[in-house]
């Protein structure tokens, strides 16, 4: 069974809260998709469990491409220095060869070591001795695939937090412009929180068009929205602005955001047929993956694109994000393909 986000934010939770309290493992395997966490957990164990004076002598800081397998083992075995532990950290453990061969060290860790396997991207074979023998004398920690709504929600208890609270079409402005990747969230939240007026703790969209460079009428959230209101004269002035800056606003996610905002309407064609009563807001909302906030724009969409509709535009963006990676596309730009997808879309 695939793993949730929200398990693996529970899974950090207890890790960390294990670590403030010094009761550490003498393996931990840090694996996935989502890097956040993964540095997070690696870097606390870096810097609090040995003393400045003793990381000197007993940490290491290796990678995975330039360290082999059995090299890993001998360091691993050495006793500290002066701390009571070693600490060894891996990193890009992802591009070890052979990294189930430390299944020799696994099966009887030293106690005196930590050993920090920082695996990203993708994760280590659950049925290997290697795997199976970490998680009985050490601690996995797998990081799941985020989704939208995973990111949406992650912002909002994030900044909650912090005593802050963000509106929902700036959250989804932030979401389009940085992204799934919680690292650099961070670091335009942060940034945002040093350019807002002193004393405030609202986080509005004129913020995010003003302090992380998103234009305020030419970004793929307005180009969702005109596409929804069939506004032909809007989106082709937007598409045009693409077209001149094909690098702030690659065409292959402005495809992801279509794709993402047409499913959902897909969605809600399917719920008027299962439930062709009344729907309440709530329950839309978390059958969309949204805020119930944004249904008035789904549903206007699904006036305007038919069920039929909207499973032809889907098959349009899988047809065009094809055509976008080179498969039969010929000489077109991406400025060319995307206005030849949006006027199929809406005509």
């Amino acid at each position: 069974m695939a793993k949730k986000f929200t398990e693996t934010i529970t899974d950090y939770k207890r890790i960390t809260g294990d670590l403030q309290r010094r009761i550490y493992k003498p393996v931990y395997l840090l694996m996935g998709e989502e890097p956040y966490y993964i540095d997070q957990i690696s870097q606390y164990i870096a810097e609090h469990v040995l003393t400045e004076t003793e990381r000197g002598f007993d940490r290491q800081i290796l990678y995975g491409m330039d360290i082999t397998t059995p090299q890993l083992i001998d360091t691993a075995r050495r006793y500290p220095m002066v701390a009571n532990h070693q600490v060894v950290i891996v990193r890009e453990a992802q591009d070890m060869k052979k990294i189930e061969l430390l299944e020799a060290y696994v099966r009887k860790p030293l106690a005196s070591t930590i050993l920090v396997l920082c695996y990203k991207g993708k994760t280590v074979d659950r049925r290997t001795s290697f795997y199976k023998l970490t998680a009985a004398a050490g601690e996995v920690f797998e990081t799941a695939k985020l989704y939208d709504n995973d990111v949406e929600g992650w912002i909002i208890n994030y900044l909650k937090e912090k005593n802050c609270i963000i509106d929902p079409k700036a959250n989804n402005m932030l979401m389009e412009y940085v992204g799934h990747d919680l690292s650099k969230i961070i670091r335009e939240i942060d940034k945002l929180f040093t350019l807002l007026p002193e004393g405030s703790k609202h986080i509005t969209a004129e913020h995010i068009e003003k302090n992380i460079g998103i234009s305020k009428d030419y970004n793929t959230f307005e180009l969702n929205a005109a596409i929804f209101r069939r506004d032909v004269v809007k989106a082709n002035r937007i598409l045009n602005h693409f077209a001149q800056n094909p690098t702030g606003d690659p065409m292959i996610l402005t495809i992801n955001a279509l794709f993402l905002e047409f499913s959902r309407v897909l969605k809600l064609h399917f719920l008027r047929y299962s439930n062709p009563g009344n729907v309440q807001d709530r329950d839309a909302a978390a059958v969309l993956g949204t805020k119930p906030y944004f249904l008035k724009d789904y549903r206007s969409a699904a006036q305007n694109y038919s069920f039929s509709k909207t499973l032809e535009v889907i098959s349009l963006l899988r047809d065009y994000d094809m055509r976008s990676k080179g498969f039969g596309n010929g000489a077109a730009t991406h400025g060319d393909l995307l206005r030849e997808l949006v006027f199929r879309i809406m005509h």
